[in-house]
């Protein structure tokens, strides 16, 4: 897309835009779309994808305008609850027009700033086109501050800005205590500088580290006149629901509540799982005959197209190497345990995606809770993968709706949860709830890696996924 190309500094993520309500188009096969050449650094790189759908042009005033005529060319289907919220963005992007949070001059201080319009929390169950409705009033934004990022990309790079600021310090000298120190202010005004509106796509609190810092980042970025549009799963009173610690993280929702409208988009259907063409068949059950030499056999196809050779592949990943065992060109052919079974994150799949376009994943056991370390880790590869249009090949012990197992723990496992909380000082009562115990946030969001993964499957992603011409 044309549409904010710039990047958060140290971050460098813009992810593409996804139509996930497209209808059928004429579409070449899987073999023929793998080739290409991408280069390298996610975190130097803007990896952007085209989309037919959410392309935006001079021709419209605006997102329900652009809608409007998707409609017609039916390339979309009618739906009301994407209808009102575009109703709403479009609005909001005549409201915003022309904003910035910027001091152009000293001169200007002395008179009132315009205040900036409040943003929108827009929630609702998988695949039913919130991320679509975002970035169609992201593209119709006339403000050259602004940027769009997968929520989880963005936290990590707060915390990494907080980690160099912290070592930029003057050190401790012996003797002496060190002076309190408190970067979360410092990294908003950083940020606010760099963007004036920010579009979050998957806005959802998993993690404790984050969880803690949510309130103040955000109070700062708001007061620094950061305008929010966000899409999640959840309504802004289930985020980071049955957390560790979640007392100190619930006054971030009425900071949230305050500075942003919360918008519903549910209308019950999920678009991705919608029949549409398949690619061919990429998914694969480890019990069907020959899988094995049937994987190889598919890998060796698409692997002749590139102007390479079969070979281990390390990547470097924040100053340390990433090693996979089998890639050619921008082809990985990994196991689940080289994937998920082994301490690896977010910046990990973010560099694989941008390394590669197409991915094969073999032997997805059942994620039952034992693996809930594991089922964490296949969520953020998959929602890695999505966001950077990258192609996969699946070979799992079950369908892809029977992965995910909600079971009750077992014996060990009791155990080492009780030793858990006795580390943690909170009572059996009080753990017993808690989401990081009963899998209850890995279950939600399983659905929505199911739900992606089935569109990932389809012809039309495949496509959209092709490097080959960038």
């Amino acid at each position: 897309m044309a549409a904010g190309k710039a990047s958060l500094v140290a971050l460098g993520l813009q992810f593409c835009v996804k139509n996930k309500l497209l209808l059928n188009s004429a579409l070449p096969g899987i073999v023929s779309c793998i080739k290409r050449g991408l280069a390298t650094s996610v975190l130097s790189q803007t990896v952007e994808v085209p989309s037919a759908t959410t392309s935006p042009s001079r021709s419209f005033g605006g997102p329900l305008e652009h809608y409007n005529s998707l409609i017609r060319d039916g390339q979309l289907r009618e739906d009301l609850q994407q209808r009102a919220a575009l109703e709403t963005l479009d609005q909001m992007q005549k409201d915003i027009r022309g904003y910035s949070n910027e001091h152009s001059t000293l001169f200007s201080k002395f008179f009132s700033k315009r205040k900036p319009p409040k943003g929108y929390y827009i929630y609702g169950d998988v695949g039913t086109g919130k991320t679509m409705v975002m970035d169609m009033f992201y593209d119709h934004v006339e403000t050259a501050k602004k940027k769009r990022v997968h929520f989880h990309g963005f936290m990590l790079d707060v915390h990494k800005r907080i980690h160099r600021l912290k070592q930029s310090l003057p050190k401790r000298k012996v003797g002496k205590m060190a002076k309190a120190y408190d970067p979360i202010a410092p990294v908003a005004e950083e940020i606010s500088e760099e963007a004036c509106l920010l579009c979050f796509d998957e806005f959802q609190v998993t993690d404790i580290a984050d969880a803690m810092i949510l309130k103040q980042l955000f109070e700062n970025l708001f007061l620094n006149g950061v305008v929010v549009v966000a899409t999640s799963n959840r309504p802004p009173d289930d985020l980071y629901k049955n957390g560790l610690q979640r007392v100190n993280f619930v006054p971030f929702i009425a900071v949230l509540k305050e500075y942003c409208q919360t918008l519903r988009l549910d209308s019950g259907i999920d678009y991705r799982r919608r029949n549409r063409p398949a690619a061919g068949k990429l998914f694969y059950l480890s019990s069907e005959p020959d899988v094995d030499a049937t994987l190889d056999k598919l890998f060796d196809e698409m692997a002749f197209k590139q102007n390479d050779i079969t070979r281990p592949r390390s990547l470097k990943v924040h100053g340390r190497i990433l090693t996979l065992a089998k890639a050619c060109g921008t082809i990985a052919d990994c196991t689940f345990e080289e994937l998920c079974d082994r301490p690896v994150g977010a910046s990990d799949y973010l560099e694989i995606s941008a390394v590669f376009d197409t991915v094969f994943i073999r032997n997805i056991p059942l994620l039952t809770l034992n693996k809930k370390t594991q089922a964490r880790r296949f969520i953020t590869l998959i929602d890695a993968l999505y966001e950077h249009k990258v192609r996969v090949v699946l070979q799992a012990e079950a369908l892809l709706d029977e992965l995910f197992v909600h079971e009750h723990h077992d014996h060990h496992d009791h155990h080492d949860t009780h030793v858990l909380l006795d580390d943690l000082g909170i009572s059996r009562d009080a753990g017993s709830s808690l989401a990081i115990f009963t899998g209850e946030e890995e279950v939600f969001a399983f659905q929505r890696t199911v739900s992606r993964l089935t569109e990932m499957q389809t012809e039309e992603y495949w496509v959209a996924g092709d490097r080959s011409s960038k």
